[in-house]
C-alpha cells in the first residue's frame, strides 16, 4: 500500500509542470493555433522564478516573475505570427530557441555562470501546486464552455467567419489565448526550478512537447487534459522505480512513458474514427 501511495505521489509531482503546460496550450489549440512554444515557455518561467526567488527569497515573487516573463515570450510569439504575418510554427520553434539561448545568456551576464543556476529548494509546494492545477482546470472548465469568451475562443477555429460578420475579431482571442497559455506555462515552470532549488539548461527536458499530446489524448477538454497528464505522470513514475525490479534493459523502461502515449495516440485516433 505505501509503495502505491508513493507512486501515486511521484507520479503527480512529475504530473504539474505537464499539467499547467497542457493547460495553457489547450486554449490556443482550441482558438485552431497550436501553440509548440510550450517547451521555451516552461523553461522561461522556470529561469527567471528562480532568479527572483534567488535574488528575494519570495516565493509569490517568484512565480509572478515566471508568469509574466512566459507571458511577454508569448506576446513575442503573437507580436511576430499576427503582426508581422510570420509563420505560427516556425515563431513557436524560434521561441523555444530564444529562451533556451537567453537562459544562458543571463545566467552568464548575471551569475557568471553558463546556465546552471544553484539555489535553495522550496519546501511544501506541492499541495499548493497540485490543488492550484485542480482549481484550473475548474476554472477551464466554466471558462471555455460557460461563457461568451469560451464560445467565442472554440469559434475562432472553424467558424470564424461567423464571428467575423458579427464584427468580432477572431484574431483577438487567438491573441489572448496565447497570453494566458504564456501565464499558465510560466507557473509549470517556476515549479521545476523552485521544487529542485535550481535551474539547469534544458530542464523542461521536453515536457512541453509531451503536453502537446497530453492536449489531443485528453480529447482538447480540461478534464481529459488532468486525466491524460496524470496516467503519463504515473506511467513516468513507474518506469524510474521498475529499474530496481525489472530485469529488462534500462532503456527500454524508460522508455515505457513514450511507449505507452505512443499506444495511448492510436487508440484515441482509432477511436475517433469510428465516433466519425
Amino acid at each position: 500500500m505505501e509503495s502505491i501511495v508513493a507512486l501515486f505521489r511521484s507520479g503527480t509531482i512529475i504530473m504539474i509542470p505537464l499539467l499547467f503546460a497542457a493547460a495553457g496550450g489547450l486554449l490556443p489549440a482550441l482558438s485552431g493555433k497550436l501553440n509548440i512554444a510550450l517547451e521555451g515557455l516552461l523553461l522561461g518561467g522556470a529561469f527567471f522564478a528562480l532568479v527572483v526567488y534567488h535574488i528575494t527569497g519570495n516565493v509569490t515573487a517568484a512565480i509572478t516573475a515566471a508568469a509574466l516573463a512566459a507571458m511577454l515570450l508569448s506576446a513575442l510569439h503573437a507580436f511576430a505570427a499576427f503582426r508581422l504575418k510570420a509563420n505560427f510554427f516556425i515563431t513557436g520553434l524560434a521561441i523555444n530557441l530564444f529562451a533556451g539561448g537567453i537562459c544562458i545568456i543571463l545566467s552568464d551576464r548575471w551569475f557568471n555562470t553558463r546556465g546552471v543556476i544553484v539555489s535553495q529548494a522550496v519546501d511544501g509546494l506541492f499541495f499548493g501546486y497540485f490543488s492550484g492545477g485542480l482549481f484550473l482546470i475548474l476554472i477551464l472548465s466554466l471558462l471555455i464552455f460557460k461563457t461568451p469568451f469560451g464560445l467565442r475562443l472554440r469559434a475562432s477555429d472553424k467558424q470564424s467567419k461567423a464571428l467575423i460578420s458579427l464584427g468580432i475579431k477572431p484574431q483577438n482571442y487567438q491573441i489572448a489565448a496565447l497570453l494566458i497559455s504564456g501565464i499558465f506555462c510560466g507557473i509549470g515552470g517556476s515549479y521545476l526550478s523552485l521544487n529542485l532549488g535550481a535551474f539547469v539548461p534544458g530542464m523542461s527536458a521536453g515536457k512541453g512537447w509531451i503536453a502537446l499530446v497530453v492536449i489531443f489524448l485528453g480529447g482538447k477538454k480540461p478534464v481529459g487534459v488532468l486525466i491524460a497528464a496524470l496516467v503519463y505522470g504515473l506511467a513516468e513514475a513507474f518506469s524510474i522505480r521498475a529499474q530496481g525490479f525489472l530485469t529488462l534493459p534500462a532503456d527500454f523502461i524508460l522508455a515505457f512513458p513514450y511507449i505507452l502515449t505512443l499506444i495511448a495516440m492510436i487508440v484515441v485516433s482509432v477511436f475517433s474514427r469510428e465516433i466519425k
